[in-house]
């Protein structure tokens, strides 16, 4: 196998991987119900006040 060929190989997986885990983050943000995220947003504020 010429180097051009497996350099073109990790450039795929590399591409495949970070498309799985975005994949995954989207999956995850998209799972909580309104009342987490009013939830999650009101307790940043609070932190974000406190410093």
């Amino acid at each position: 196998m010429r180097w051009w060929k497996v350099l073109g190989l990790a450039a795929f997986v590399g591409v495949a991987a970070t498309g799985a885990v975005i994949v995954r983050a989207e999956r995850r943000r998209r799972a909580y119900t309104p009342e987490e995220i009013r939830t999650r947003l009101q307790q940043r504020l609070q932190a974000a006040g406190e410093e």
